[in-house]
C-alpha cells in the first residue's frame, strides 16, 4: 500500500498503471481535506527521525528488519505516546 496526498503526480496515468504493474494499492485522502493524511504523514516521519537518521544499513533486509523492529518492539511497546497519555500502544490496549 503507498499512502499519499492528493498530489498531480501520485494522479497521474503512469503513477496510476506503475503502481497496478507492481500491485500496490493506493491510498489517499480525499479532496479538499488534508487532515486526514495528517496522522500517516506524522507516523512516517517518526520513524525517520528516530531511526532511519541514525543507522547504517548497507542492504534492503537490513534496513527491512530495522524498521520491523522499530515498529514491532519499540514504538508498539516502549515508546511513550502523549495521544495516550504518555503510555505505549501496549500499555494502552492492555488497560482496556
Amino acid at each position: 500500500m503507498a499512502h499519499s496526498d492528493r498530489g498531480v503526480q501520485y494522479a497521474r496515468q503512469h503513477y496510476q498503471r506503475q503502481s497496478q504493474n507492481h500491485r500496490i494499492t493506493g491510498s489517499m485522502s480525499r479532496k479538499a481535506n488534508c487532515w486526514e493524511n495528517a496522522p500517516m504523514e506524522f507516523f512516517l516521519a517518526t520513524p525517520v527521525g528516530e531511526l532511519v537518521h541514525h543507522e547504517d544499513d548497507k542492504t534492503h533486509e537490513q534496513a527491512r528488519q530495522s524498521l520491523f523492529d522499530y515498529i514491532k518492539v519499540f514504538y508498539a511497546r516502549i515508546r511513550l505516546h502523549s495521544a495516550l497519555g504518555y503510555r505505549s500502544p501496549l500499555q494502552s490496549e492492555q488497560a482496556v
